[in-house]
């Protein structure tokens, strides 16, 4: 059993994948830092918020408290829906899969190229040409 478990571990189709995961979770990182850093306080400035991911609607606030971010409001109990927030995980959203879209239309304009070059004939070896002598001698 660890022999096959070290064997599907070690195929190539397996770390190939870890791979992609590995780089898949870095390049979400500089998407987050992308959208956080430098896209929202952009968008804020323009909107006029000093920061944008603290937009928030309070729903419910047992407490009648005012609260400075979203995560002071949920502390304290209130019920909020967090339009900041949800705006940045779209946006991040909107890279990512812009980013995948390009890697795949890539890759397949790759693959087109490849199946379009055509496949050079190989050398018929010693054996299929004396094949094909006995062939031209059986049909005269």
């Amino acid at each position: 059993m660890l022999k096959e478990f070290k064997e599907f571990a070690i195929k190539g189709n397996m770390m190939d994948m870890a791979v992609g995961i590995i780089i898949g979770a870095a390049f979400g990182t500089v998407v987050n830092s992308l959208v956080t850093d430098l896209l929202m306080p952009l968008i804020s400035g323009i909107i006029g918020s000093p920061d944008f991911s603290n937009l928030y609607v309070v729903l419910r606030n047992p407490s009648g408290a005012a609260y400075a971010s979203v995560k002071a409001a949920r502390d304290g109990g209130a019920v909020v829906i967090a339009l900041g927030l949800f705006v940045n995980a779209v946006i991040s959203f909107l890279i990512v899969s812009a980013a995948l879209f390009f890697m795949v239309k890539m890759v397949n304009r790759l693959r087109r190229q490849e199946e379009a070059a055509p496949a050079a004939s190989p050398e018929p070896t010693a054996e299929v040409r004396l094949l094909g002598e006995i062939r031209d001698l059986l049909r005269r």
